[in-house]
């Protein structure tokens, strides 16, 4: 896999937000982050076709579904992009906001497929792949929330690391690593050639490629 997916799709996009299209830009600044992020929701299944975009609607339902609290699921995504797409800054809860996600992608999938049919959207049971994201997280998860509790922009951020060990342990190692693999990314955490490699070596399991896992770390080789 040579590009981001799902969830961690999203919080690049508006990790960038500079970057996205002007509708959105627009959208983000008379209607707010919830109505933004849904239009970003809708863009991807035109980007990537429905099938492609599947991930997003899966990663959705695995966390609204999931038993992490409300504030576990906002903080990972605080963690994963720009505290201006923050729901909360709408009045809308964690999970709420995940709903209306949901509902837009849907909306989109099925303007291009009407007989769309949804897989059953379960927590990824993959033991081995559980423990692999758990060691690298444990290894630079303290460097992580240092970066994440000390920043003044974006405002700091408290209970990173915990809530992306319960995304990984409880939901799907997969979705934590990659929205790991994106808080490193978004708080410009250094990295040496270990952890670079055991990161390269967890997101193969999940189909990503050394070259995705390195792009914009701030690699320190």
């Amino acid at each position: 896999m040579a590009r981001d997916i799902g969830l961690s799709w999203m919080a690049a996009q508006c990790d960038a937000a500079e970057e996205l299209p002007v509708a959105e830009l627009d959208c983000l600044a008379e209607e707010g982050p919830v109505a933004a992020t849904a239009r970003i929701a809708d863009r991807s299944v035109a980007a990537f076709g429905t099938e492609a975009s599947l991930a997003l609607w899966q990663d959705v339902r695995l966390l609204r579904d999931s038993p992490l609290s409300d504030e576990a699921i906002r903080t990972v995504w605080l963690g994963a992009t720009d505290h201006i797409f923050d729901p909360v800054r709408d009045g809308v809860s964690a999970r709420d906001w995940l709903g209306r996600l949901e509902e837009a992608w849907l909306t989109a999938a099925r303007r291009t497929d009407p007989g769309l049919v949804l897989p059953t959207a379960r927590p990824v049971r993959d033991e081995a792949g559980r423990r692999a994201v758990l060691g690298v997280i444990h290894t630079v998860g303290p460097r992580l929330a240092f970066e994440a509790e000390r920043h003044a922009y974006p405002l700091p951020l408290t209970g990173l690391v915990p809530a992306l060990e319960q995304v990984t342990g409880d939901v799907c190692p997969g979705l934590g690593y990659r929205l790991f693999l994106r808080a490193l990314k978004s708080y410009c955490v250094p990295v040496g050639r270990e952890t670079v490699d055991a990161l390269a070596s967890a997101g193969a399991r999940f189909g990503l490629s050394p070259q995705y896992v390195q792009e914009e770390l701030n690699l320190r080789l």
